[in-house]
């Protein structure tokens, strides 16, 4: 199974079936489990690994989703969370100490930049940042406590892309944990161990689910490390239902041709935008224009399904662009079938001030478009009826 492709190890993963042969995996909608005897019940609590005790630990549901995530990231082991912020906090909650130091590229989710500006400073646990432009200069910002660097890519909201290998190489000379947030790539796309990644990590709400229906998250990578992690969160409760884990696993066996269609349509919209007098900047990993296109040809399949563009006239253009819109979906989520409408500045990012969103590259008129699985034209139209202002 190991050897197939995939599209087939994403359809063809199956943990286990229960004594009615079921085609499709059954919903294992169950707390906690029962044991033969009391040497059994012994023996599956000195090994956990071998045996399904409680759901909060493992259930067949949570175990196919991330033994699919693991295959398709070439990783050694995995947890799931329930949510994709659930994932990050606990990965570094796991892995951190007190007197610990992250080191983040300064382009990551917004509540990724809460948590690291005024959550993990509780426990004594600082964050410094890097540029996407300043990879040259991360040695310099190591430290002796330095013990992750932390990294997206493709960047939210902006569209930056990050040399993975770089950082990578980088991470392994100085024994530092790269942990890195492959949300909008999925591993169809990029698959950030093959460049030198620890552990990645997936808001599974986004693009694997792809439909808005379930929250999740996954972290994969070094068993070692995500020993440390299950231990962690096995005992603080953050894990993934059962229910949800069912629906990410069915989601998984339609992600790549559902990416197929995503890439294509995100190519054709980005095209549209970069040529109408409008728009002052289109981000889209897989146009030449894109000052990262041939990083990203090399690291990525395709381009992905989020296309970042800015509205001339700033802040007041932005929202009367918003406004306008008719068929698309305004909202703060992505990856969805529906084509999303976000304005950063205002939503995801609205919690940091305008020098950190600048950093970022968020402008006011900055717009994110999470290009859905519509025909193209129809979001064309939508787009070129709401830019006539």
């Amino acid at each position: 199974m190991s050897n197939n492709n995939f599209e087939t190890q994403a359809i063809r993963t199956q943990t286990e079936r229960s004594q009615f042969l079921e085609h499709s995996t059954p919903l294992y909608l169950t707390s906690s489990y029962v044991f033969e005897d009391a040497e059994d019940m012994r023996a599956s609590f000195a090994d956990e690994k071998n045996r399904n005790i409680y759901s909060r630990y493992s259930n067949p549901n949570t175990s196919e989703f991330i033994d699919k995530i693991c295959k398709m990231e070439s990783a050694e082991s995995g947890y799931a969370f329930a949510s994709g912020m659930s994932a990050v906090f606990s990965t570094l909650a796991a892995l951190l100490n007190s007197g610990d130091h992250i080191l983040s590229c300064r382009s990551v989710f917004g509540s990724t930049q809460t948590m690291f500006k005024n959550i993990l400073p509780k426990w004594n646990i600082s964050t410094s940042y890097f540029k996407i432009d300043e990879i040259e200069l991360i040695e310099s910002l190591i430290q002796p406590n330095t013990k992750v660097i932390y990294a997206e890519s493709p960047t939210n909201p902006a569209i930056d892309i990050l040399d993975l290998e770089a950082i990578g190489s980088i991470a392994k000379k100085h024994n530092i944990i790269l942990i890195i947030d492959n949300c909008f790539a999925t591993p169809y796309l990029q698959q950030p161990i093959k460049f030198g990644a620890d552990l990645v990590i997936h808001s599974a709400t986004k693009l694997i689910d792809g439909q808005g229906r379930v929250l999740g998250g996954i972290t994969v990578g070094s068993a070692d490390l995500i020993k440390k992690i299950y231990l962690f969160s096995r005992n603080t409760g953050p894990s993934l239902s059962p229910f949800n884990a069912w629906v990410l696993s069915k989601s998984l066996e339609t992600l790549a041709v559902r990416l197929d269609r995503h890439c294509d349509n995100a190519l054709k919209i980005a095209t549209f935008l970069e040529s109408h007098d409008k728009v002052n900047l289109v981000k889209y990993p897989f146009l030449k224009s894109h000052p990262q296109y041939h990083l990203a040809k090399k690291q990525m399949k395709a381009g992905g399904s989020i296309v970042a563009f800015q509205v001339k006239g700033g802040v007041t253009a932005g929202r009367q662009f918003l406004n306008s819109i008719k068929l698309l979906s305004l909202s703060a989520n992505l990856g969805d079938t529906r084509t999303i409408v976000t304005h950063p500045a205002s939503t995801t990012h609205a919690k940091l001030t305008e020098e950190e969103r600048l950093q970022t590259g968020i402008t006011g008129g900055l717009v994110r478009i999470s290009v859905g699985l519509e025909h193209p034209e129809d979001i064309i139209n939508d787009l070129k009826q709401a830019l006539t202002f």
